[in-house]
């Protein structure tokens, strides 16, 4: 057996340098193809991990908390349910797999120096809120338990608003103003770019909730728009939901299923985020195998041309004792001998396009081995299927027709 493959691959390493455009024909259909498999699934993978990286980045184990309309009897209330900062108080309180808790409100709204403004988003929460969002301070420093009892005019900014208020000056102890209100800026954040929504993360100033209440955006006693929760490790981000969900159904007086609220995690966030990535990449990866798929007929067709041409050839090779098993390997062979150039010219090619294109958007992309792997079994897949006919034909050849052929 071994020897008859061998055979076998020496007369189609023959074939295709006597018939080099013939080969490249055949070649070029699934050199397209698996070239584009291999740059789908590089680009795929790199940008799950990318989105996966920066969700991780902004909080692993964190969970929102938000005010939602109450639904009884089916009809949907117009009204959104309410939170207050006693709720986050009493699910850090009782919540065992929760490490921290901070209440949110935020609107949009002008802030002035001297004679320059800048619209951002407003903030008013609480200290835990920067471990919770892994918030750092590049210069200055945030404000303290005394200024949120106090509701004390200080605030902390993001580098876009630093820039277009001060320029290369340095914010802090400086004094701006809010809405009509002066506050002395105490901290700047460190810069955390674009997120992958494409929100400008720096783009943003936030004061103690309380002096936020106060002064900024008036609201009831206590409400809150949002509670961000930290659950104690990526393990118990399931757990901690259960847990704040159980505490504000008893504390908002509510049934299982008629929630005025509802726990959003971020774990749940990346695994809706790649389930959407993945449907992408398997439509692109679709799109992808049509081309194969197409490569494969074209490989068969050039096989079908190349058995008419060489059926002389196929007649002596009976006629000196080959049987039809002889014939139907070595068309089979040249086959998956062409569709293995083209398959490894792709991956070569693929694979220095992938690198190029993750140089110039300065992210890391690389095919994996799981991708190379999958594209040289395709490859050897397309030769065996699609050569099957060609090499049946010419293996069912009558002798004698064969030889009379000029």
């Amino acid at each position: 057996m071994i020897a008859t493959l061998l055979g076998a691959l020496r007369l189609a390493l023959g074939a295709i340098a006597r018939n080099k455009m013939r080969a490249a024909l055949t070649v070029l259909g699934i050199f397209i193809g698996i070239t584009a498999v291999v740059i789908v699934t590089a680009a795929a993978t790199s940008a799950t991990d990318s989105i996966s990286n920066a969700i991780d980045s902004v909080a692993a184990n964190a969970l929102y908390v938000s005010a939602q309309p109450t639904q009884a009897s089916g009809v949907r209330s117009k009204s959104a349910g309410r939170l207050t900062e006693a709720d986050g108080k009493a699910i850090a309180r009782d919540a065992v797999s929760v490490s921290a808790v901070a209440p949110w409100l935020s609107t949009a709204g002008q802030v002035v120096y001297g004679d320059k403004n800048w619209s951002t988003t407003l903030i008013g929460t609480g200290l835990p809120f920067f471990p919770i969002r892994r918030y750092a301070v590049a210069n200055g420093a945030i404000w303290t338990e005394s200024d949120e009892i106090f509701k004390t005019k200080v605030c902390v900014i993001g580098q876009t608003v630093a820039t277009n208020l001060f320029g290369n000056a340095d914010p802090v102890g400086r004094v701006m103003r809010v809405g009509r209100s002066p506050y002395t800026v105490i901290g700047v954040l460190a810069s955390r770019g674009t997120s992958f929504f494409g929100d400008d993360q720096d783009d943003l100033l936030m004061m103690p909730i309380g002096s936020f209440r106060a002064r900024v955006m008036h609201t009831s006693p206590g409400r809150t728009d949002q509670l961000l929760v930290s659950a104690t490790s990526d393990q118990t981000t399931a757990r901690a939901k259960a847990q704040i969900e159980g505490i504000l159904r008893q504390r908002h007086r509510v049934e299982r299923g008629r929630e005025d609220f509802i726990v959003n995690s971020q774990a749940e966030l990346r695994q809706s985020t790649n389930a959407i990535l993945a449907t992408l990449s398997t439509l692109a990866l679709g799109v992808a195998l049509v081309s194969l798929l197409v490569g494969g007929i074209g490989v068969m067709n050039i096989m079908l041309v190349s058995v008419a041409e060489r059926t002389r050839e196929i007649g002596i090779r009976m006629s000196i004792g080959a049987r039809e098993g002889d014939i139907l390997v070595q068309f089979l062979v040249e086959a998956i001998v062409l569709t293995m150039i083209g398959g490894l010219l792709g991956i070569f090619v693929g694979s220095g396009i992938t690198i190029a294109i993750g140089r110039i958007l300065s992210s890391p992309m690389m095919p994996s081995p799981e991708s190379l792997g999958i594209a040289v079994t395709t490859s050897i897949a397309i030769g065996t299927v699609f050569g099957f006919l060609p090499a049946w034909r010419a293996a069912k050849l009558d002798p004698m027709a064969a030889l009379r052929v000029e």
